[in-house]
């Protein structure tokens, strides 16, 4: 199932969802004001047109028949704006014909039925004395009296309105006889004062504006730690955080730095401890040396010298894994592919085969050291357990480097265990070709140093693969 497009970011969403609910809250008022609307309208036609019926049909009922009649007919034929429109009477007052003027109108009903409420507002403007039936307007359409459409008489064009239905109103008079009103309902979806949206839009656009500055606030300290916390291991002294925005990250940013300020203690008491025990047993080892190259048995003077560089080697890569990140060493802008082949000319010097292929678009910002190092210490292996190491270059979002040999491989279940520091596979635990068993540990803690990965796996044509990917943070 596909998903629905979301932002990925924490900001994005924010904002997103934020706007969304704004519109959304902005349309459901749009249409509850144009509910509103389409029922004042519709309201206020129906009491306006009422209006119109009761007033001519009280001017009319004191006229002799043949005089209504002729009446009726004039008002048929004249067009809707041309019907006289006598003066408004207070309800209760004597007319002109000192009849009583149309009583006050009732509040409407639910306008969901026109002909009713007409009906209901006609009777009760003219009183029990007149029977009135509202019907729609038959096709073709009988003469009548046109009643001028209120609210939008000027909108809509001439002839029959389009959306609008029209009512014939039929009153009959008390001695007999009747007269026909043609009335016109409004059409729905009243349009709304142009003045409302352009205040609505503007409304929407200083909440959009305030609700991005907001979530900015919110966001953008969240960033920063992330930064931060993503420097530590790349950076030895990343600069402290800054505490601000709300209480929540205010929090959170001071126990950041507070945990940040108790590693750089550890990692100084760790630097100092390990300067002191690189001194005392350089010491001794020096002495241990001394003596065995005063012996008189040269036998046992190689053999026990062979000891001393074991012991001297693994003290080096001891002490070299346990410096870590916090060499002091800066990070620049390093020629990979220059790197790669000064380590392959050394190689070569010592008889090995080394091969390169691919290149790196551009300079790699890290350790210059430090990744000299990772790139020995792969190739090292490969030479020693696979007679030849082929490196490849990838380079991309992330720069990719392979480094093959042509060995017996590594068993599944041992290509985790061999990053272990000191851990050595049972074939290799001799002194000639074993090592200390820490290559690889410091390879994988460089590596991540750099914000890489460092894996191992097997080649399905025989030989193992070491895969360095370092992202490319610059």
């Amino acid at each position: 199932m596909r998903e629905l497009p979301w932002p990925k970011s924490l900001f994005a969403r924010l904002l997103f969802a934020s706007v969304a609910a704004v519109l959304l809250a902005q349309a459901v008022a749009l249409f509850l004001i144009a509910q509103e609307r389409e029922g004042f309208v519709l309201q206020g036609s129906v009491r306006e047109s009422a209006r119109r019926i009761a007033e001519t049909t009280l001017a009319l009922a004191p006229l002799s028949t043949s005089a209504r009649a002729e009446t009726i007919s004039r008002l048929a034929a004249a067009p809707p704006e041309a019907l006289p429109r006598p003066p408004r009477a207070a309800p209760g007052s004597p007319g002109r014909d000192g009849r009583a003027a149309p009583r006050g109108f009732v509040r409407l009903p639910l306008l969901s039925d026109f002909e009713r409420a007409l009906t209901e507002q006609l009777q009760s403007a003219l009183g029990p004395a007149y029977s009135i039936e509202v019907s729609a307007t038959p096709d073709p359409a009988p003469l009548a009296i046109t009643i001028a459409p209120p609210f939008f008489e000027n909108r809509e064009p001439a002839g029959r309105p389009g959306g609008a239905q029209r009512y014939d109103v039929t009153v009959h008079f008390a001695d007999g006889d009747a007269v026909t009103y043609r009335v016109t309902r409004p059409p729905g979806g009243v349009p709304l004062p142009r003045n409302l949206f352009i205040n609505l839009t503007l409304l929407v656009l200083i909440l959009v504006i305030a609700l991005y500055l907001v979530a900015r606030t919110v966001t953008r300290p969240l960033s920063e730690l992330a930064r931060a916390a993503d420097s530590i291991g790349r950076d030895a002294r990343p600069a402290p955080l800054a505490e601000r925005g709300a209480h929540e990250l205010r929090h959170a940013a001071r126990a950041f730095n507070t945990m940040q300020e108790r590693l750089h203690r550890y990692l100084d008491s760790r630097t100092r401890v390990l300067a002191a025990m690189s001194h005392d047993l350089k010491t001794p080892l020096t002495r241990l040396r001394l003596q065995v190259e005063a012996l008189d048995n040269p036998p046992m003077q190689a053999r026990i010298g062979r000891e001393l560089d074991e012991m001297e080697s693994m003290v080096r890569e001891a002490l070299s894994l346990l410096r870590g990140l916090d060499d002091g060493e800066s990070a620049a802008p390093i020629d990979i592919d220059a790197l790669l082949g000064q380590l392959r000319e050394q190689f070569a010097e010592m008889g090995a085969k080394v091969t390169v292929s691919g290149r790196a678009t551009r300079p790699f910002v890290g350790r210059p050291q430090a990744l000299k190092r990772l790139f020995t210490n792969l190739i090292a292996n490969a030479v020693k357990f696979g007679s030849r190491a082929d490196l490849v270059v990838e380079d991309g979002p992330e720069l990719t480097i392979r480094v093959r040999d042509r060995g017996p491989g590594i068993p599944e279940e041992e290509l985790e265990r061999v990053f272990e520091p000191f851990y050595r596979l049972d074939s290799s635990r001799n002194r000639d070709s074993g090592g200390t068993g820490l290559g690889l540990s410091i390879a994988r803690d460089i590596a991540q140093a750099h914000g890489g990965t460092l894996t191992l796996h097997n080649l399905p044509e025989g030989g193992l693969e070491a895969t360095l990917a370092l992202p490319r943070w610059r």
